[in-house]
This record gives C-alpha cells, structure tokens and sequence, in this order.
C-alpha cells in the first residue's frame, strides 16, 4: 500500500463514519477527486480517494515517470482495491469514473460495495455498442498493438476531444495541465476485445444480489463513453434484484468529474449514496 493509501484509509477508520471510495480511471491520479472529497467529508461520509498500483502522487511525477503506469490491467487493479477496501472497517459506497466506473461494478459484483456510482464507465463484456466516438477517443491507444504494454500520454488536442469537448479552450487547457497524466494501455485493449475474449478481466458479475444499489451517471456530450454505452450497462445491470438506475447530466463531456460543473455530478451521486448508505 502507498502511503496516501494508507493515510486515507486510516484517516476513514479513526472518523466511524460510513467510507465512500473514489476509483479514477485512465489519464487522471486520485487527486482528481479532491473537490468531490471535501464534498463528500462535508455531508458526513469519510472520503477515501485510492490508487491504481504505483500511482505517483502528483502529476508532475507522473509526466516525469511515465513508465510507473505501465502494464497494469483491470484485473490487477481490482484485486489491489479489493485489498485496499478489506482494510475499511465499515463497507463503503464506492464512486468511480470511466475506467474508475468500470472498477466500482466490479467491486459492486464482488459485493463489496453498500451503494456504488459509475460515472461513464468503460464498458464491460456483454456491453456491445462501439460509437465512433469512443472509437476515436481510444484511438491514441489502439493505434498501436505495443501500446498495450506502455503507458500512454495523451496530446492536448487528444484529450480535447476524450475528455474536454464540452468546455471552453480556456478551460480544456486549464484541465489538461492540471489533471492530465499517461495511462497503461492494457485497459483500452480489455475493454476494447472482452466480448471477444470469456477470459477476460473486464467482466462484472452484474447479477450477484449482493451487489447493492448503482447508478449509471452518463455525460450527454461525452465522446469517450457516450449515452449508447453507459445505456447498454444499465440494461445489463437492470437484470440485477438491486436498485438500478441511469440519469444523464446535460452538456456534459467525459471531464464533467473535474471540469467546472463537477458539483452538480457530485451532488447527483451524493443523493442517490445517501438514499441507501
């Protein structure tokens, strides 16, 4: 465990109150969460942002040392949050965007989550629409087989049309120097072939009872995982006995956790945790 985690998990357990856990996705470290944290700590839950394996602790160690993301897969990450969480002395809700979304129903299908929110979340196998959109958004990956092993920066104009669509320049470019750091490739390739692959790690046991109540938040302009994706999730998990929902917040794009209107998505996942938690 790293340090943060440690501190974060720690910090959680000494409170008593009820944890919810933050899982990032691809491009951006747990401190991508900070606002949502103090949000969260705010309304009386202990936030605990935690990181992928080898996650370095600032964004500019992280554009300096590209190669420390390199070669994590999904099923990597997820067995190191389950860990992470097994530390918890309360189960926590669990928050994740993209491939953090992705990671929060897997954790929901081991059923380690008392609520959980996926906040446009890679897709799973079993979820087949392919826009073009998202095809072009993980273009700077697929691109090249090798990537698969690398880790994978993104250009400011790549992550203008993935993530920062649907704000002004000004601000992409405050995003992107702020937030922005490389990402494995291996996700990308996942979840990109896991309805082609039985064994793949990019799979969430969507009817386990256990898995607890989740929502799907979609961003209505978000290039990288659009509406048909973040739908095609929901009608897989809505088989589940557990309460399932979906909502889309208007004209907002994959950024919508980090960019200026990221309170409004917080206070959607905030109410629905506090329906249940």
């Amino acid at each position: 465990m790293s340090t943060h985690d440690v501190q974060q998990i720690e910090n959680a357990n000494a409170t008593g109150r009820t944890p919810v856990v933050f899982v990032h996705g691809l491009w951006l470290l747990p401190s991508s969460w900070d606002r949502w944290a103090a949000h969260f700590e705010k309304a009386g839950y202990a936030p605990v942002s935690l990181s992928w394996p080898d996650d370095p602790d600032t964004v500019e160690q992280a554009n300096t040392h590209p190669e420390t993301f390199a070669g994590k897969t999904v099923g990597q990450v997820a067995d190191h949050l389950e860990g992470l969480i097994g530390k918890l002395d309360k189960k926590p809700a669990v928050i994740g965007h993209s491939f953090g979304g992705l990671l929060a129903q897997i954790l929901a299908g081991r059923g380690l989550a008392s609520a959980s929110v996926a906040i446009d979340p890679a897709p799973f196998r079993g979820v087949l629409p392919l826009p073009i959109s998202a095809l072009r958004s993980a273009q700077p990956v697929l691109s090249n087989p090798a990537n698969r092993h690398r880790a994978v920066p993104l250009t400011y104009e790549q992550f203008r049309y993935a993530f920062a669509n649907a704000v002004s320049e000004d601000e992409a470019k405050e995003l992107y120097e702020t937030f922005a750091v490389p990402a494995p490739g291996a996700p990308i390739f996942q979840a990109a072939a896991a309805n082609l692959n039985p064994w793949t790690e990019a799979k969430v046991d969507s009817e386990n009872p256990d898995r607890g109540p989740l929502l799907i938040i979609s961003g209505e302009k978000d290039h990288t995982v659009p509406w048909a994706i973040a739908n095609a999730s929901f009608k897989k998990q809505h088989r589940n006995p557990g309460v399932t929902e979906i909502t889309e917040i208007p004209n907002r794009g994959h950024a919508l956790t980090i960019d200026n209107g990221w309170q409004e998505v917080a206070d959607t996942a905030l109410a629905f945790v506090r329906r249940f938690v």
